[in-house]
């Protein structure tokens, strides 16, 4: 931000609340992205997962900040890092929790010969659709992932990929989906598994 004027948190938020969001946001992000990466790396995260709680930090400090429910006792900074504290002890928490109940679900599989024979068809079925993800640009497995196994509105793909609006999400979602059936449809093993 060289030759650039630093802006006080007040003029953030006179930023964020008047909708003029690239200053505030740009500002944001040099100020305060690699501190949030850093405390979740420390605790058990990756990079990626720094990433992605910065992103959503600065997702729900923004609609705070618009919603009027920021009361301002704070400092933007020392609000973005509790937020992004709350959301990566959830996600732990979370995950902790699925692993739990997937070990516990494991323990209990009673492993047939036939239930042998169905996991590996179901490991190479999900391989085999892995690798068609594969064949999908960047953006398509990003949207498809985020509708479909985090289930985000279109509303937040279209704030977390930085299209225009909804509708743009929503397009981008029909045409990435028709991309991913034609892509099965040329797959035999996934086509004959539908």
């Amino acid at each position: 931000m060289k030759g650039e004027k630093i802006l006080s948190d007040e003029e953030i938020l006179i930023g964020l609340r008047s909708n003029d969001l690239n200053k505030p946001l740009l500002q944001i992000y040099q100020q305060y992205a690699e501190a949030i990466a850093i405390f979740v790396t420390a605790h058990g995260g990756s990079d990626q997962d720094g990433d992605d709680v910065f992103q959503e930090s600065v997702v729900a400090f923004v609609d705070l900040v618009q919603k009027g429910k920021f009361r301002e006792q704070s400092s933007i900074k020392t609000l973005l890092i509790s937020i992004a504290r709350n959301i990566w002890y959830n996600q732990m928490k979370k995950s902790h929790s699925l692993d739990s109940r997937a070990r516990k679900f494991e323990a209990g599989r009673d492993h047939t010969e036939e239930n042998i024979t169905l996991d590996l068809d179901a490991r190479e079925i999900k391989q085999e659709f892995l690798e068609v993800m594969a064949k999908m640009g960047e953006s398509c497995r990003t949207i498809l992932t985020l509708f479909y196994y985090e289930n985000y509105s279109f509303k937040e793909i279209a704030s977390r990929m930085a299209y225009e609006n909804e509708q743009v999400a929503r397009n981008k979602k029909y045409k990435c989906m028709k991309e991913l059936t034609d892509l099965i449809r040329d797959n035999p093993l996934l086509s004959d598994n539908q």
